[in-house]
């Protein structure tokens, strides 16, 4: 079962007071690659939910964004008052000394660098918090791999389906190979005849069994259609026994196509150039598809 690398989950929890909202977005990428967004207080887990998206996700871009809610005041900043109380000190001297009378503004003074800082949980809250969000992350992360899931059910129905029309049009290339040698060969024997006629002349048979030969051999295209036959056995148990098949697909999709144009290029023949054209449009859509595989 192929997973897709599209998803969304979300989940919310509480603790310390203070009700946490975690959202995970995930898309395609050929790579893992990861955007965390925290709040300045809890940004030293940002290692730990690396590690938790890493350990659930194969590949893709995954956006993950820690909201807070009904948070106090005391849980999201301190007030250095040591330093707020310098300054006001500093301030009212350097007034009085300079004869200028007049009123501190402290909301003005709250905007100075290391008034406000964030509020930095001691070692046993810290531990409490990261429970909390790594476990509301876990809730997330589920809802995620399940929409994944689902998507990634799709897809494989859709990939079957366009292999499952790839194996007919090459069955008919199969058949119709047979068919283009006889055809040939009467034609070449027709030909040689109408320009041989006035001369009187007879054709050798073993001369037209040799040309037909050559033609067969420079346009035998059994090897191709063996191999893209096992390229589609190959898919297809590819997207039964790999949740992170995306890679080999695509590997495999471009071999399919290298197959391909192998055929077009060395069959003489419309109706196997129509089918080629039908198998490579197909094969254009699971190279598309393929892309957003895990």
């Amino acid at each position: 079962m192929i997973n897709s690398m599209t998803g969304y989950g979300e989940a919310q929890g509480e603790g310390n007071g203070i009700s946490y909202v975690v959202a995970i977005k995930t898309v395609n990428n050929r790579y893992f690659k990861n955007v965390v967004k925290l709040p300045e207080m809890v940004a030293f887990l940002e290692e730990d939910i690396e590690k938790l998206l890493r350990a659930n996700l194969g590949r893709g871009t995954v956006n993950y964004v820690l909201r807070l809610k009904d948070a106090s005041a005391d849980a999201l900043f301190a007030i250095d008052q040591t330093a707020l109380k310098a300054i006001v000190e500093k301030l009212s001297h350097a007034g009085t000394s300079a004869g200028i009378r007049g009123t501190i503004d402290i909301s003005n003074l709250l905007s100075l660098p290391g008034i406000i800082r964030p509020a930095s949980p001691d070692a046993e809250k810290a531990e409490r918090v990261r429970d909390v969000i790594l476990g509301i992350s876990r809730e997330a992360l589920a809802q995620v791999k399940k929409m994944r899931a689902i998507e990634g059910g799709f897809l494989e129905a859709d990939l079957n389906e366009r292999c499952r029309a790839m194996k007919q049009d090459l069955e008919h290339i199969y058949a119709r190979r047979a068919v283009v040698m006889q055809e040939y060969a009467e034609k070449l024997k027709k030909r040689v005849d109408e320009l041989l006629a006035h001369a009187e002349l007879k054709l050798d048979e073993e001369i037209l069994m040799r040309e037909v030969a050559i033609f067969a051999d420079r346009s035998d295209i059994s090897e191709e259609i063996s191999r893209l036959d096992s390229h589609l056995q190959q898919f297809a148990q590819c997207c039964r026994g790999n949740d992170q098949a995306g890679r080999r697909l695509d590997f495999i999709s471009q071999e399919m196509l290298r197959e391909a144009n192998t055929i077009a290029s060395k069959a003489s023949d419309t109706e196997i150039t129509r089918l080629v054209v039908d198998i490579k449009c197909q094969i254009d859509r699971i190279k598309e598809q393929v892309q957003n595989v895990e």
